[in-house]
């Protein structure tokens, strides 16, 4: 909210040239009435105001002092994007520009050392550390910055302090260590003795597997990771039917509090989420009566990025940049999905996600899998990104009834059923060997969605991103006018392999 500390400001800074030239080469006394920042509760409570009443949340749109609240709150750490483009190759001045911020940086802040925290190789962001709010008010004047906002304010950590509600959606999602004995009407027997899914009759993958099997296409998944104690996601992926394919592992996260701290913890999954995401894609269509995933023959490249499905910190954060743009610099992967998010927008995410769509790549990411504190949420974010494909979860038997944790809203895309009236969900592998477990939420819908993607671009390998995306609306309930909260719907595979 514009309060009193914005009009000063704006009458203080009419008399005064507030190019990034001037900033830098004159020191002014910035007079700020609001001196101590908001609490942890205040800032949240905005937040959840701010969504409620408008339907989303921006740093870019808050006060001064709200931000620097935010950033004082994080850890003191802020990420800023700047330059003309996220991408530094497409930007000559770049570096000029990020020495600059980092002189003005020194300047505000009356130091010199322990400034800066990273400079994004292939990216116009850098993360730096900011006390004062000062700093902030003349970063914020710069014409040369994108976005300026807090790096490591926790606000899921936070509502669970303050509220004792807000827990990560991982329950509903497929996080944890469980293993559940699967009912028999919830998957169907195929060669050599993999389970199908009840879902792939409904969606027609089993038949779409006449025409395309995912040969040949890669696909990137960023999450929490994959089990090493999984085989068929690792020395037995080529188990079964499954042939002649790789399975890369990544880990991008750094395990640790302190923003400061440096050190990925490797690809290994913590959580479990990342390892029924995998296994939903492309688990082999094995001989060992476990769950077959829909491209069972397609490639994976997986990334660690973070502990779980909400990016609630720093390194969560900054691993899933990370992710992206090393997906996007990857020309064997085809095809991103990410099913984790925020509920509101994260510049520096952002920024990787628009990195990797510049270079070709076709992007799912979940709608929002909710607890009761997040009802109020629509679609989180990035799926909401125009540049990302959002999924979400339906009920068996329907295009446009979410699943009871499912989020819907006008930026899905696409839908996937993903829930029976039993409210069973999708059987997957589980994170240890001969072990199964059920998954739902818009995150499984997201998987095999990516995965009905390498299928089709598997059948047309000549075709670009758009033109798989095409097929794919073609071919689902809704197209060529999609529904107001769920996009076009479900997809017919067979139609969409055809």
């Amino acid at each position: 909210m514009k309060n009193h500390v914005f009009y000063l400001l704006m009458l203080f800074f009419v008399f005064t040239a507030c190019n990034r030239d001037d900033l830098q080469n004159n020191s002014y006394n910035i007079e700020v009435s609001q001196k101590d920042p908001l609490t942890a509760k205040q800032i949240n409570e905005k937040i959840n105001e701010t969504i409620k009443t408008k339907g989303r949340f921006s740093w870019n749109q808050s006060s001064d002092h709200f931000v620097w609240s935010g950033i004082f709150q994080g850890n003191k750490i802020a990420s800023i994007g700047f330059g003309s483009s996220f991408d530094r190759n497409l930007d000559p001045e770049s570096k000029s520009i990020e020495n600059e911020i980092l002189d003005l940086i020194k300047k505000y802040e009356g130091k010199t050392e322990r400034i800066l925290l990273s400079s994004d190789q292939y990216l116009n962001q850098i993360d730096v550390a900011i006390e004062k709010q000062e700093t902030v008010i003349a970063l914020r004047k710069m014409k040369n910055i994108r976005y300026l906002e807090p790096a490591d304010y926790h606000y899921f950590e936070n509502e669970n302090k303050l509220n004792g509600t807000a827990k990560s959606s991982g329950s509903s999602s497929g996080c944890g260590f469980e293993s559940t004995a699967l009912s028999t009407t919830d998957y169907t027997t195929v060669t050599p003795n993999a389970k199908a899914p009840w879902s792939f009759t409904k969606h027609n993958i089993i038949n779409a597997w006449s025409y395309s099997t995912g040969a040949g296409i890669t696909i990137g998944v960023i999450d929490s990771g994959v089990s090493p104690e999984q085989s068929l996601l690792g020395s037995s992926f080529n188990n079964g039917l499954s042939s002649g394919r790789t399975i890369s592992k990544n880990g991008v996260y750094v395990d640790s509090v302190w923003p400061w701290s440096t050190g990925y913890d490797g690809s290994a999954d913590k959580c479990g989420h990342g390892t029924s995401m995998a296994s939903t894609m492309a688990a082999p269509r094995n001989n060992q009566g476990q769950p077959v995933g829909v491209a069972y023959n397609a490639n994976l490249v997986t990334y660690r990025a973070a502990s779980n499905v909400v990016l609630d910190g720093y390194h969560e954060q900054n691993g899933v940049k990370i992710a992206f743009t090393e997906l996007g610099n990857n020309n064997n992967v085809k095809i991103i999905s990410m099913s984790m998010g925020h509920i509101f927008s994260v510049g520096k995410i952002e920024d990787g996600v628009k990195y990797a769509y510049s270079k070709g790549k076709l992007i799912f990411c979940a709608g929002g899998t909710s607890t009761s504190f997040t009802t109020f949420v629509g679609v989180i974010f990035p799926a909401w990104m125009p540049e990302a494909q959002a999924i979400t979860g339906v009920k068996e038997n329907t295009s446009n009834q979410k699943c009871d944790v499912c989020h819907s809203g006008s930026e899905i895309d696409f839908t996937y059923q993903m829930e029976r009236a039993s409210e069973n969900n999708i059987p997957v592998l589980s994170y240890y060997n001969g072990q199964t477990d059920y998954v739902g939420g818009s995150s499984v819908a997201t998987a095999s969605t990516a995965g009905i993607a390498a299928l089709v671009w598997s059948k047309n390998p000549s075709w670009t991103r758009d033109q798989v995306l095409n097929k794919m609306r073609q071919s689902a309930t809704y197209y060529p006018s999609p529904n107001s909260e769920y996009g076009y719907g479900n997809i017919n595979v067979l139609q969409a392999v055809q």
